[in-house]
């Protein structure tokens, strides 16, 4: 149990040193990097989406079924999100001198909220891998550091976009990277209650992609006014969806489970019939 927990907990903190890779951006000219920082928002929107709809809707799906539940667990993720930027509005009108002398805009909040909530199921389901056994928890290792790569670079350009300086940025990114060791410990102790969580938490995670892309990032894209970097935003929504689209490739912790499954099922029958 030892080595797994090793394993698990070094997979994740390689993970979360993904995010920061946003130094790669550090050096890049204040002046350069406002001009990309729309189209960063725009590939993180499409990153959001892709996410949602390409990888967190089809996994619960495939697991349990569209069932009323999970729409539930898909609409609580929208109404919280709903009320967490309700509260930050809050705090923004009555309490100025935290937020209203930084300029930081709410959806940057949002998205370091969704971000949050996004790493730690990485890390429950990290975790859940390493419980079934090594080479698998190495293999979803790998599948999350070529998602959060291009997440985490998108992430960076909204926090950049919402007014924080870079190093905040960075430090940020980092911290909320940082709740999938929280996510893999979870999955290490509860072991076997962890399907349960990921059933509610993975379409939530949904609905709060769906919240934060949809109600904060789009409406701060349809300021651009102008036609030509309108449709550069337009292909960065694109690129992001198609990277997320390329992860489907790889193989999934869910499948190499199951099979797992049957084989211990198979194992099982053979002896029986011995």
């Amino acid at each position: 149990m030892f080595i797994t927990w090793l394993y698990a907990i070094s997979s994740v903190i390689v993970v979360s040193l993904i995010a920061v890779l946003g130094i790669l951006l550090f050096s890049i000219k204040t002046e350069s990097l406002k001009k990309i920082l729309l189209y960063l928002v725009s590939f993180s929107t499409g990153a959001l989406f892709g996410g949602a709809f390409l990888h967190l809707l089809p996994e619960i799906v495939n697991e349990v079924g569209f069932t009323p539940t999970i729409s539930f667990y898909i609409l609580s993720g929208i109404l919280f999100s709903f009320i967490i930027e309700k509260f930050i509005h809050w705090r923004h009108c009555h309490h100025p001198e935290h937020i209203c002398d930084k300029k930081i805009h709410s959806f940057a909040y949002m998205n370091l909220f969704g971000d949050a909530l996004h790493n730690f199921i990485d890390g429950l389901i990290i975790g859940a891998s390493y419980l079934i056994n090594i080479p698998l928890g190495l293999a979803t290792t790998f599948a999350v550091i070529l998602h959060e790569i291009p997440q985490e670079i998108g992430d960076f350009g909204v926090l950049l976009h919402g007014g924080f300086s870079k190093k905040k940025a960075i430090a940020l990114n980092f911290a909320t990277a940082l709740t999938a060791v929280l996510g893999a410990m979870i999955a290490l102790v509860v072991g076997s209650y962890t399907e349960n969580l990921t059933q509610f938490l993975v379409p939530f995670a949904a609905g709060s992609f769906i919240y934060i892309a949809g109600s904060d990032l789009i409406p701060e894209l349809q300021k651009e006014k102008d036609s030509g970097k309108s449709l550069l935003q337009l292909l960065a929504i694109i690129l992001g969806i198609l990277v997320l689209a390329t992860m489907l490739l790889l193989p999934h912790s869910h499948e190499n489970h199951e099979n797992e499954d049957e084989g211990h099922e198979t194992h099982a029958h053979e002896m029986h019939l011995e």
